[in-house]
């Protein structure tokens, strides 16, 4: 029995990458608006109230579109081998 090493990955396509990096981005962008939230709350200063929704509304709701994101890349990647693997 042999086993073809052989194998050709999928290439990753540009659609993937970006995805990917948006929910990076996303990610990054709600912990730095935590951490200007805490920092902006121990010191006492005051966004306003148009600063302090936005704030928290990327606070709450970056993580879920960035891991909505994620779970796209995965599904299309898996489809993508899937089809790959169906064609050999």
């Amino acid at each position: 029995m042999s086993t073809d090493n052989s194998r050709e990955d999928v290439p990753v396509r540009r659609v993937d990458r970006i995805l990917a990096f948006m929910s990076l981005g996303l990610l990054v962008l709600s912990i730095l608006c935590f951490f200007v939230i805490l920092i902006g709350a121990a010191t006492h200063s005051s966004f306003g109230p148009l600063w302090s929704a936005v704030l928290r509304l990327v606070v709450f709701l970056a993580p879920v579109i960035a891991f909505v994101l994620l779970m796209v890349v995965l599904i299309s990647s898996f489809v993508r081998r899937a089809r790959a693997n169906k064609g050999r």
